[in-house]
């Protein structure tokens, strides 16, 4: 058996009310958060960006396909790496379903990794996903973004991540960065995330926070370090049809950092 409280309705429903006022609470705190925000001065973006996708290069403005805002996530995958982290994967697990609602209010969505094109291409089909994907191998846009670091930063350089100092401890970070393009076409830089910030993006938590067993992640092990690049569970999801593959993804740092 496990190990739990166990009480009358009645006294379930009375402590249920109490959280449920604490709930609220956190609804009305997170509204507030997210207009101050939205309410954050912009930087212009006055750098020229090329990003290789598989249809020939793109500018930073032509990730924004139309429309007016654009999320993109670093998503962690190397120039070497075989495979594509598997936080960043657990994450982009939950993207595809809700690009079609994020486009019609104005936002498109990019995942930019320093990974070549093709490897990246290649990762994605294994994947199944069909987020758009682009490479910045050839720009210091995720170094600028604070989501990639130099060999100099990893030999002990300054280096900035989730807005202070660090040593980076890998030279790939997971990140989301914000930007908004005006009718004349400058773009600027609005928000940026780092570290436990893209836990916002994980339904999956959401959905295990509610659970009476929760996440069931020892502290001392980093955060999502249960998490396998979805094709490699040794149990399949009902739903479940490709075949599992031999290839696993590089290690990843835990994301624990506040």
């Amino acid at each position: 058996m496990l190990d739990h409280p166990v009480a009358s309705r009645e006294t379930w429903l009375e402590a249920r009310r109490a959280l449920l006022a604490e709930e609220k609470a956190l609804t009305r705190a997170r509204d507030a958060l997210a207009e101050k925000r939205r309410a954050l001065p912009w930087v212009k973006v006055d750098k020229d960006y090329v990003f290789q996708a598989p249809d020939g290069p793109l500018s930073l403005s032509d990730l924004f396909r139309g429309k007016r805002q654009l999320i993109v996530y670093h998503f962690m995958f190397g120039a070497d790496w075989e495979a594509g982290c598997t936080g960043c994967s657990f994450l982009s697990d939950h993207v595809d379903a809700v690009i079609p609602h994020l486009e019609q209010k104005d936002v498109a969505y990019v995942a930019v990794s320093r990974a070549p094109i093709g490897r990246i291409e290649a990762f994605r089909r294994r994947m199944g996903w069909s987020f758009r994907w682009v490479s910045a191998a050839d720009t210091d846009f995720n170094q600028d973004f604070s989501a990639s670091f130099t060999p100099e930063q990893m030999a002990g350089a300054p280096a900035t991540y989730n807005f202070a100092p660090i040593q980076p401890p890998i030279e790939e970070l997971p990140g989301v960065s914000v930007f908004i393009r005006g009718d004349d076409g400058q773009i600027f830089h609005s928000y940026s995330q780092y570290a436990r910030g893209g836990e916002d993006l994980l339904a999956a938590y959401r959905l295990l926070d509610m659970t009476p067993l929760g996440r069931q992640e020892a502290p001392d092990q980093g955060l999502g370090a249960w998490v396998k690049l979805h094709d490699l569970y040794e149990t399949k999801a009902p739903y479940e049809t490709k075949a599992p593959h031999e290839t696993t993804a590089g290690a990843c740092p835990p994301c624990a950092a506040e």
